[in-house]
């Protein structure tokens, strides 16, 4: 019986959505089962492949299928400025809340 992520979903809007950088919900088979506005105005978009997005490249270091067997989070710094995470979620052991965040510089950040 296939699992109804549609609590998980709602959730993960009230959550995410506000969130100033890229948010999706991805499961085992690199599906994305939801997007958050931001990662919607970078073209995401629910239904595809997350693997098949930009370039192989830009997916070296993926920590998802190591979260989805130890339920442990895993973050990265694949470039300089950027961080990128990878979320286990509770009560869906086939799903990761997969998210990367552009950091601002100081200045920007403290609002100058």
């Amino acid at each position: 019986m296939e699992q109804d992520y549609t609590d998980l979903i709602h959730s993960f809007h009230e959550t995410w959505d506000t969130f100033p950088g890229v948010a999706r919900i991805v499961d085992r088979t690199h599906h994305t089962l939801a997007v958050n506005p931001f990662a919607a105005s970078q073209g995401m978009k629910v239904g595809e492949i997350c693997a098949a997005r930009k370039s192989p490249e830009n997916h070296r270091g993926c920590l998802k299928l190591r979260v989805l067997s130890t339920g442990k989070a895993g973050i990265d710094r694949p470039s300089e400025g950027k961080i990128r995470g990878w979320l286990p979620v509770k009560g869906y052991p086939d799903v990761v809340i997969h998210f990367s965040l552009t950091l601002p510089e100081v200045a920007e950040w403290a609002g100058k």
